[in-house]
């Protein structure tokens, strides 16, 4: 797809549904045009491509899609679109979990060796499941690369690991441990993590658009997951990511998300006292706190130095980005699900807290690497070099060495040799003490056949940076021919 067709129709697709009725006052309408201008920007500098839903004061304030759900068909992304929304699961296995508590199914405080009497004593008999909800039982996370999806061979991946510290003693960030809640989940009830969760949370709240995803089966609405490699998009490894199980294995759509945060808001789904003990600040966890599949932390608003309490999470597995963070002050909740590797949800939050209290943000800045590209594409290569130089010192935009390499080797890669060179030449003057760039364009100028050229680039490159191990073998290469 060429580029400037892609920029086209993300616009057209971008179909928003900022909510209000004939009553809405201009304050609402304000907020939800600035939501709307600044979460375009993003989408408009490749650094978001999904879906939104935000809630304020109790009601739904905005819900868009932006992008494409399928690439390759140019099929928009849209509020229903269904997203992987890998760590958000554990806050659905957390709520599984105290419902059973709640039951008189399990105790928190229990070793785990009552419901799992096969799991190796050494462990079992230390950690619970408190500990295990909290990060805090010490079982490291696979090693094994290798993708199983059977429950039972997922445990087996870690069961027998020695355990990072004394349970109860230290916070390591723990995939493995949610993977056991969702393996006792499934012993003591005797029936699979995903009907469990369809009976317990999905049909009550109506979230017919949730699920544990496999890649196998038919999933309407499902979206495709992509990688990025600047400027370029591709298919992520579309192999089972049911082993990422009760620790990131279910599917969404923001908008069913919305249904599941006002749930979390009253007792519909379990009574106030074991919501508060979800919601406790249990361990410490970098800035902030970890509760039961709950991060508690609070977050900056805008450009501001001012702070809020927020509840969310955010999740990432092969080509998704997912997050969703609660204002418990304003009953406000913001939903972001990026079906791209690329994107800058943390930077979307912070703006969208400010709008939502009336504070001050920033704008995106704008990559230069992507707008020369443009340039390059409609004007020729001249006018987008001359453009990147105009303004490479504008402070409305954003520098990256990296990016003007690949743009570089986009060109490259599409035998477009003289484009390519131009563009690593600007790399090496941009970035003159950084080695990448001349190793850049060293390899630029092997393609042409410049051999004399592209050894002295690989000198400077390895002099900039005497472990670049390529750089040593292509200059002892040429040296001896």
């Amino acid at each position: 797809m060429k580029l400037l067709h892609k920029i086209c129709l993300l616009f057209l697709v971008s179909s928003c549904s900022g909510q209000s009725n004939s009553n809405t006052d201009k304050g609402v309408n304000s907020k939800i045009d600035q939501i709307d201008k600044i979460i375009s920007l993003y989408s408009d500098y490749d650094r978001f491509n999904g879906a939104v839903a935000i809630s304020h004061h109790g009601d739904t304030l905005y819900t868009k899609g932006f992008g494409f759900a399928n690439m390759e068909w140019d099929i928009p992304n849209e509020t229903d679109t269904k997203f992987q929304i890998a760590s958000l699961t554990k806050s659905f296995t957390a709520m599984l979990i105290m419902q059973l508590v709640n039951e008189g199914t399990l105790d928190l405080q229990k070793p785990i060796s009552t419901y799992l009497p096969n799991y190796p004593k050494d462990n079992a008999n230390k950690i619970n499941i408190h500990q295990l909800l909290t990060h805090t039982s010490g079982i490291p996370n696979a090693k094994s690369d290798k993708k199983v999806n059977r429950p039972e061979d997922l445990i087996n991946q870690f069961a027998n690991e020695q355990l990072n510290f004394v349970p109860g003693t230290n916070f390591d960030y723990s995939n493995s441990g949610y993977t056991l809640l969702g393996f006792i989940i499934e012993t003591v009830t005797g029936k699979p993590y995903q009907k469990v969760l369809k009976e317990k949370i999905l049909n009550p709240l109506k979230m017919e658009n949730s699920g544990f995803y496999k890649h196998a089966p038919i999933i309407k609405k499902m979206s495709s997951g992509y990688t990025t490699w600047y400027p370029d998009y591709f298919d992520v490894d579309k192999s089972d990511e049911s082993s990422a199980y009760s620790a990131g294995g279910l599917y969404s759509t923001v908008d069913d998300m919305l249904l599941w945060n006002k749930a979390l808001t009253d007792e519909s789904l379990l009574p106030k006292k074991y919501m508060d003990m979800i919601l406790t600040k249990h361990n410490l966890d970098g800035d902030g706190h970890y509760g039961y599949g709950w991060e508690l932390k609070k977050m900056r608003i805008g450009n501001t130095s001012n702070k809020i309490e927020t509840i969310g999470h955010s999740g990432s597995i092969s080509g998704y980005r997912t997050s969703i963070v609660r204002i418990p002050k304003t009953n406000s909740c913001i939903i972001l699900f990026c079906n791209s590797s690329n994107s800058s949800l943390y930077g979307i939050i912070k703006t969208i807290l400010a709008i939502l209290n009336d504070k001050t943000y920033d704008f995106p800045l704008k990559p230069i690497a992507l707008f020369m590209d443009r340039i390059i594409e409609k004007e020729g290569i001249d006018d987008g070099i001359a453009f990147y130089k105009a303004n490479s010192n504008n402070r409305e935009y954003f520098v990256s060495e990296d990016e003007l390499i690949l743009s570089g080797y986009h060109f490259l890669k599409t035998d477009n040799f003289n484009e390519a060179l131009k563009i690593f030449k600007l790399a090496t003057e941009t970035f003159p003490n950084k080695y990448n760039p001349h190793h850049s364009y060293a390899e630029g100028l092997m393609k042409i056949g410049k051999k004399k050229e592209a050894l002295v680039s690989y000198k400077k490159s390895l002099e900039l940076n005497p472990n670049n191990g390529r750089a040593a073998r292509m200059i002892e290469k040429l040296e001896n021919e």
